[in-house]
């Protein structure tokens, strides 16, 4: 029973991690950019799920086709206005890095107190569906369930978009090599606006989806960003696969921690994972060499 419970909940865990590390794979893969802020959209997002239920009955589920477009609208203005002349300035991709980490760095503090100042510092959920289900024997709650389907959903769409689209296929070829993909005649600055505006979209889906289990704070967006750093990195830089791969590692790994050592250890033994991964691939488990 202990350990089907630690399974369901693994995987459950590590689903979200990986939809939430998906964003930052396109941003950083795409646009190049080290996007420090990057929970703190997704902390946005889960705020304004909870004002719309709490204040306008609106479920979560709409609330979606609110929140998404205007974070996606969001970070398209943010990497047109702020982050397209660090790109242009920059003389190579660890200058553009070392900026793009500074810039972001100070929008987290921007947006974390924005957030501070509309809610407060306490810390805020709600109850969207109330009822559990149970999985040969081991029970698990529904909203937690239709988070990770509609988590799949959004996943495997984003997946068709960039495999199957015209669109994608040139997200892709910047990733690979922008300066190759300009030659072909692809705007790599809109590509990478877009890559940016999509991973922002995301994230703010993973933020609408985890504010339905998930107790949150205004200051909770640095360790959402610190997840998906490890699930991008694990993964391999700019890999969609790898970061799917990594999330669900990472979640099973610390689920089964909780369960069998110790709650308390979870932390340790994502770092631990981390470290080994670093060691043993540098660039990823699907990272490419030299990327």
């Amino acid at each position: 029973m202990a350990f089907l419970d630690a399974l369901l909940n693994g995987l459950t865990l590590g689903g979200m991690y990986a939809l939430v590390a998906m964003g930052l794979t396109l941003q950083y893969g795409v646009a190049r950019i080290m996007n420090l802020s990057y929970g703190e959209f997704l902390i946005a997002a889960a705020f304004s799920a909870y004002w719309l239920f709490q204040v306008q009955a609106i479920n979560p589920l709409l609330a979606l086709l609110l929140v998404v477009p205007v974070a996606f609208a969001a970070n398209w203005l943010i990497y047109q206005i702020m982050l397209h002349p660090l790109v242009k300035r920059s003389r190579n991709r660890g200058e553009l890095e070392v900026n793009s980490i500074l810039a972001t760095f100070g929008l987290l503090f921007v947006i974390q107190g924005l957030v501070l100042l509309l809610f407060g510092s306490n810390y805020f959920s709600y109850t969207y569906i109330s009822n559990v289900f149970i999985i040969s024997g081991s029970p698990i709650a529904a909203d937690r369930l239709l988070a990770v389907g509609v988590a799949v959903v959004l996943g495997t769409a984003l997946y068709l978009l960039l495999v199957r689209t015209r669109p994608g296929t040139a997200l892709r070829a910047v990733s690979v090599d922008p300066r190759a993909a300009q030659l072909a005649g692809i705007d790599v600055r809109a590509a990478s606006a877009m890559a940016f505006a999509l991973g922002g979209g995301l994230v703010a889906a993973s933020g609408v989806l985890v504010s339905m289990f998930t107790t949150f704070n205004a200051s909770m967006g640095v360790v959402f960003t610190m997840k998906a750093l490890i699930v991008v990195i694990m993964g391999g830089a700019g890999h969609l696969m790898g970061a799917l791969a990594a999330g669900l590692i990472l979640g099973l790994v610390e689920s089964f921690v909780a369960v069998y050592v110790a709650p308390g250890l979870t932390l340790a033994a994502t770092f631990a994972l981390f470290l080994i991964v670093l060691l043993v691939r540098p660039t990823g488990m699907m990272g490419r060499a030299g990327a």
